[in-house]
């Protein structure tokens, strides 16, 4: 054996020909393959009560235990199966590790779930004697089906990326390549065998060697829903848009009451803070900020009943607002090195100070759409100026967000007047405290300026936001 590995683990999912890969892989005298030692439902195999001496309350224990028990106790390099639905604590320790071998097997999908459930209708999950061979045609489910392949999908795609970022790579198997013995060969280099075999162990059989056609009962419902399936993710929205933090130091408390607020930029926040602020007849110093993940948990540990919430703003309107305040407008609150790179390479026209007599609502629509321009390049990765919470998509800071908790309630600007006196109520608070209008953008107004051209440039720039919140065209505040 090489030093590149100090144990391995194949990543695969029922009915992907993982028996047999460990099989073979066992037939290797410096290799040895444990089974899914990680099961939450087993250690191993089902009857089996421990790997190497650990048991499986052992195991739930210190998952780190069997790791390095399988690592040093191996006859060999030792390894284990793993499956998506496996004990998660597993997943970070492995793919954290430079020095655990990566296997990935993957199988068409199709085959996969048919096959599964042909074993769960037979009980039958392993061929040895094709005397023995149970059969037994399924009916397809749409529905089940599409569940399958999105949690195989999404780890597989967990997989690759946090590989790449790590900077490792794994060894690719398909169900196909099972049965060839160069394959199984060039996988024990890989692993740092040094000991070929001649021919593969041919001890499991394949179970369902006939077609799908013959397996499944309502053959026809499968194609059909086959056939609505977006294999290449033609309709996807593209997204470029750097991922974004938890960015728990922004997160508001009220001074007394157990209420928190999740800003998102361009939002309604100063009229928020306010009313938060009037919960509990404080000015809005006293309210609550700073936090660290640490603290934030002391402080909902503290007050059991708690809510929080966030606020979605039409994204034009918040496009406006931002901006207006970020951009067109020299001041504290101005982004001065990305209002000159508009300037210079997006063709924005402003003047260089306000109050400016030129500029009419002409030039501020013109200026407006240019920056509109610019956010969907900015979005897009097109544009060597940071994405800025002020314009990222509602939909990513979001899931920043739940990177620690998501919020309770996600309201919309529009419906806050119905909604912030039942947080109040539930939080046992009084009800009569008003929220305070935004106050207008200025030197213009987004009523001033709007028409169809630049919601259609809203929709293209932030069309995550669109689509996943649903909004519709911009209509002012009731």
């Amino acid at each position: 054996m090489t030093d590149q590995f100090d144990y391995f683990v194949v990543f695969a999912e029922m009915r992907t020909g993982s028996n047999f890969l460990e099989t073979n892989l066992n037939a290797f005298q410096d290799i040895e393959c444990h089974g899914e030692a990680f099961n939450p439902a087993f250690i191993g195999y089902p009857q089996a009560t421990d790997i190497l001496g650990v048991s499986q309350a052992e195991r739930e224990a210190n998952p780190k235990k069997l790791i390095r028990t399988i690592r040093d106790k191996s006859n060999g390099l030792g390894g284990f199966r793993y499956f998506h639905d496996h004990d998660p604590r597993v997943l970070d320790i492995v793919l954290d590790d430079p020095r655990c071998a990566k296997v990935v097997l993957t199988r068409n999908p199709v085959d996969s779930y048919v096959s599964w459930k042909i074993a769960t209708a037979t009980g039958q999950w392993k061929l040895t004697n094709v005397k023995q061979r149970k059969d037994s045609k399924i009916v397809f489910d749409a529905d089940e089906f599409q569940a399958h392949v999105a949690a195989l999908q999404d780890f597989q795609i967990t997989l690759m990326n946090r590989l790449q970022a790590a900077g490792q790579t794994a060894f690719y198997v398909a169900y196909e390549d099972l049965q060839s013995v160069e394959v199984m060969n060039g996988l024990a280099r890989y692993l740092g065998s040094s000991h070929p075999l001649e021919a593969l162990d041919k001890t499991l059989k394949r179970q369902n060697p006939s077609t799908l056609e013959e397996k499944v009962a309502n053959f026809d419902d499968l194609t059909g829903a086959l056939a609505k399936l977006d294999r290449f993710n033609l309709t996807r929205t593209p997204n470029f848009e750097p991922r974004r933090g938890a960015a728990v130091p922004g997160y508001v408390a009220c001074a007394e009451s157990p209420l928190m607020f999740l800003p998102i930029r361009g939002g309604p926040d100063e009229e928020i803070r306010e009313w938060m602020a009037a919960l509990d007849g404080v000015h809005t110093d006293a309210l609550l900020s700073g936090f660290n993940q640490k603290s934030l948990r002391k402080w909902k540990a503290a007050r059991p009943g708690h809510r929080s919430f966030a606020v979605l703003r039409h994204p034009l309107a918040r496009a406006h607002a931002a901006f207006c305040r970020r951009i067109l407008v020299p001041g504290p609150e101005c982004f001065p090195l990305i209002r000159k790179q508009l300037v210079r390479f997006h063709n924005m026209k402003v003047p260089d100070s306000f109050p400016d007599a030129d500029y009419d609502r002409i030039a501020h629509r013109a200026a407006f759409a240019s920056y509109l321009h610019f956010a969907r390049a900015n979005l897009n990765g097109q544009t060597g100026a940071r994405t800025d919470a002020a314009w990222a998509t509602q939909a990513a800071i979001l899931q920043g967000y739940a990177e620690f908790a998501l919020p309770d309630m996600i309201l919309r600007e529009e419906e806050l007047a119905a909604f912030l006196p039942a947080i109040t109520m539930q939080i046992g608070r009084d009800t009569d405290h008003d929220l305070s209008r935004p106050a207008d953008d200025q030197p213009f107004t987004l009523a001033d300026i709007y028409d169809d051209e630049l919601e259609q440039m809203a929709r293209e720039a932030w069309p995550r936001d669109y689509v996943m919140f649903g909004f519709g065209d911009w209509q002012p505040l009731p």
